[in-house]
């Protein structure tokens, strides 16, 4: 038995959630979220850097009475195990996704992706198709690029990088107010971002994330996104909506045009100042368009519930 983490009182008046817990093949304990009725059909929400479950909080607290929602941490980020010695690439947090999820058994998937949880998401998905049922993508990408903003090249400087990221906070820190336009975050949501990252020990992930992004096909991580972007055209027949905020420093316009060429026939919704964290920054809008797209596939297959 792996044990979940605990989490902190002054945090569930945001994130009730219980957490549970699996051990991937690396021996890393991997915290998610199990929430709503037990299926074998669930939507899969997969986050970025530097967030974790507690983005997707609301979409679960709104599609969980209808859905079973599988949200995990990858290892290193959340409430998962963060170890110093781990393997943080695309390749191996894809295949801790598909052990976690055959572990539970899930056949039938709605896939929710944000950030870099895109290229983890598709990655999986291009090995699964027959899982694959409805999309969501909001600010994201699962295909090389070769745009990379100023602020994030910093975080990846040699020597200066780390000490920026690991030593001073300088990546999850300012996404917290970089990320997000339309609002502010309130002081307890800013808190519940920043809840895994408090040390230098804490932010390998984070830094990792920020180093794993491939701008050649010399880095180790190329082949890995060049497979999610291949396996694409195979999903041109499933529902897809796509959500973006408009004021994104990071994933612009340029990967909201690539997401539109692959897939004209999607549904796009931009919101013209909503920032990168576009799920946190307008809510009101997001959750229910979501909500919306995904039961319009149980009305179609009569799926009860």
């Amino acid at each position: 038995m792996v044990t979940p983490a605990i989490v902190p009182t002054w945090l569930t008046p945001e994130y009730p959630f219980q957490p549970h817990a699996f051990r991937t093949p690396r021996r890393a304990r991997m915290s998610y979220l199990d929430e709503g009725p037990r299926s074998d059909e669930a939507v899969l929400m997969l986050h970025g850097n530097p967030t974790w479950s507690f983005y997707y909080r609301r979409l679960v607290r709104e599609l969980s009475p209808k859905f079973r929602c599988v949200v995990p941490d990858h290892v290193g980020m959340g409430l998962s195990d963060q170890p110093a010695h781990y393997d943080y690439t695309l390749a191996t947090r894809i295949a801790d996704l598909e052990l976690l999820v055959e572990h539970l058994g899930l056949k039938r998937i709605h896939l929710v992706v944000h950030d870099w949880g895109g290229a983890i998401g598709f990655g999986f998905a291009a090995r699964h198709p027959e899982k694959i049922a409805r999309l969501v993508v909001m600010n994201s990408a699962a295909f090389p690029s070769p745009r990379l903003p100023l602020r994030i090249g910093i975080c990846r400087v040699p020597v200066f990088g780390t000490l920026l990221v690991r030593g001073c906070n300088g990546f999850a820190w300012p996404a917290t107010w970089m990320a997000m336009h339309r609002r502010k975050l309130t002081l307890l949501e800013k808190r519940g971002y920043l809840l895994p990252y408090t040390a230098w020990a804490s932010r390998i992930a984070v830094h990792a994330f920020v180093r794993d992004i491939p701008m050649s096909p010399q880095h180790a991580s190329w082949p890995a996104l060049a497979e999610a972007e291949a396996g694409l055209a195979q999903f041109r027949d499933r529902p897809l909506l796509l959500v973006w905020g408009a004021q994104d420093f990071c994933f612009d316009e340029t990967f909201l045009l690539r997401w539109r060429e692959l897939f004209p026939d999607a549904r796009c919704v931009g919101l013209a100042d909503a920032g990168h964290y576009v799920l946190e920054d307008a809510p009101e809008d997001v959750v229910p368009l979501i909500r919306d797209h995904l039961m319009a596939g149980k009305e179609e297959t009569g799926t009860p519930g």
